[in-house]
């Protein structure tokens, strides 16, 4: 293996992507003498907007040996077992779902799930709510904290909340103690080779920044990518239709849960995420349906906050993603690389793999392009795995209230992949099978998907449900007693959120 021709990479662009990729490219690359400056501009924001993630933050932090107690307190984080969606169904017993991260104690009841799941999608009267079926749902029921007791030895996976300008300031110290270099200023002009590489950034103070390779984090904007480099962005605008989100804080009540809420509205949805000194609330929503205005209005409606003196952020998305993510000498990272709508809170989760499999991409190539096509492939699979798993809390939508939810449950622009799975489910056929046979099962599991499509209730109606008999309605009440106690008793093995987080803090 050999970096001869890569001693400079240049990342434009702080904020959580620019620095976490700082972190990662300086923890893989630094023995190999490889220097790495970030470009940030000084205009950052004071307070973030309150965001989640998914278990992967949780890895990346252990790749960079960093500890829970070192980084939550500084970013006001809490701990997320998973996402509570509130009003998506009307179907009666179903109006409200819990999507849980996974825990190694999945396949002692889940696969009761699969199977009643099964029987009501044949049309037999049985209980199938996934809610019943989830220890990391009971545990959130309890306002739990995902971290057994040392004495009960499983594997849970979990995400976080947390500030995300707190955050990206954590990041941006710890790289610059690592020996990342830092410039703050903004980029006046891109100059790039004769073979069209990037050659260097011209700065608003003077400085010339040259490069062997660049790490696009420049945001929607894309400076370096698609403003530059001319790399089309491909919209979802077909599948998804949010394009805007406006935000607005609320006071912390006790007792601090461990989930991200997500409530249908008229137009959209409104997320809230617990951090330790506030929630942060916003409403992502479609702008051909809504106004600005409107949006506001409903979302201080639905807080009961409509005192104007609490200040609301209105911002606007771009969902889709670039043709490629890796182009000639430059990697986009972030929101330049593309964005899905934050409903399953992904973003992160994009720029941690990206970075590191960009980074097992140019080692195996011997820093070298070799394997950029197949790299960028795969990011490409990636994006539209996700988004075909998020266009099917839309499409399987129950509600009548608005237009917005009426045009989204009719709307066809779905993906084979994703017809393939929702005939897969009315076929009542195995999940698993079919998933595997796509390939996608690495975006979404057997368990998501049938969260979702059973939490929602996508089944036969009730007036066309027959009862079971006798033997299986005995059976189907042994086992969820089974289920039952077996959560029950799992449960006791954790602590209160709250207190967990308090054990976290340094300062305890």
């Amino acid at each position: 293996m050999s970096n001869e021709n890569l001693k400079n990479i240049v990342i434009l662009g702080g904020g959580t992507a620019g620095w976490m990729a700082a972190n990662l490219l300086q923890k893989k690359w630094r023995h190999l003498g490889i220097n790495i400056t970030v470009v940030e501009s000084p205009d950052i924001g004071i307070i973030g907007v309150g965001e989640g993630s998914t278990p992967l933050l949780k890895d990346f932090f252990d790749s960079l040996d960093i500890s829970e107690s070192e980084w939550m307190p500084k970013c006001n984080a809490t701990y997320k077992n998973g996402i509570s969606f509130n009003n998506w169904s009307t179907v009666a017993g179903y109006e409200a779902y819990f999507h849980p991260f996974p825990c190694s104690l999945d396949f002692a009841t889940f696969g009761l799930l699969y199977k009643y799941s099964a029987l009501r999608r044949k049309g037999v009267d049985v209980l199938a709510h996934p809610n019943r079926f989830s220890l990391m749902s009971n545990l959130t029921q309890k306002k739990l904290a995902p971290i057994p007791s040392e004495n009960f030895p499983f594997h849970f996976q979990y995400g976080y909340h947390f500030d995300s300008v707190l955050i990206g300031k954590f990041l941006r110290d710890r790289a610059k103690a690592d020996g990342v270099a830092h410039i703050e200023a903004t980029v006046e002009h891109v100059e790039q080779s004769l073979n069209g590489d990037i050659k260097l950034l011209k700065l608003n103070n003077g400085e010339e920044i040259a490069g062997d390779f660049f790490v696009d984090c420049s945001g929607f904007a894309s400076i370096l990518l698609q403003k530059t480099l001319k790399i089309p962005f491909v919209s979802f605008g077909e599948n998804l239709f949010n394009d805007s989100a406006v935000a607005i804080p609320t006071e912390l009540e006790p007792n601090i849960p461990s989930e991200t809420i997500s409530t249908a509205l008229s137009n959209g949805w409104a997320w809230k995420i617990p951090l330790t000194n506030r929630y942060g609330n916003g409403y992502v929503y479609s702008s051909h349906y809504l106004s600005k205005e409107a949006a506001e209005t409903e979302l201080r409606s639905h807080l009961g906050i409509l005192d104007r003196d609490v200040e609301a952020r209105h911002l606007k998305m771009r969902v889709g993603r670039t043709e490629e993510s890796w182009s000639k000498n430059c990697l986009a990272v972030g929101l330049s690389q593309g964005f899905i709508e934050p409903l399953e809170a992904t973003a992160l989760q994009f720029v941690y793999s990206t970075v590191d499999e960009f980074a097992k991409a140019l080692e195996e190539g011997s820093f070298t392009n070799q394997y950029r096509e197949e790299f960028n492939n795969r990011m490409n699979r990636n994006f539209e795995g996700i988004r075909d798993y998020i266009v099917l809390h839309y499409k399987t939508n129950s509600r009548t209230d608005s237009q917005y939810w009426v045009d989204n449950r009719e709307n066809n622009n779905l993906s084979n992949n994703l017809k393939e799975m929702l005939k897969c489910w009315y076929g009542i056929e195995d999940i698993e099978a079919a998933l595997s046979r796509l390939n996608i099962g690495n975006y979404y599991s057997q368990r998501s998907w049938a969260c979702l499509l059973a939490g929602v209730g996508v089944f036969p109606r009730q007036e066309n449900l027959s009862a079971a008999d006798a033997e299986s309605a005995k059976m189907a009440e042994a086992d969820l007693d089974y289920v039952d106690k077996f959560i029950t008793g799992c449960s006791m093995n954790f602590e209160p959120h709250e207190r967990k987080l308090a054990v976290k803090s340094p300062n305890s």
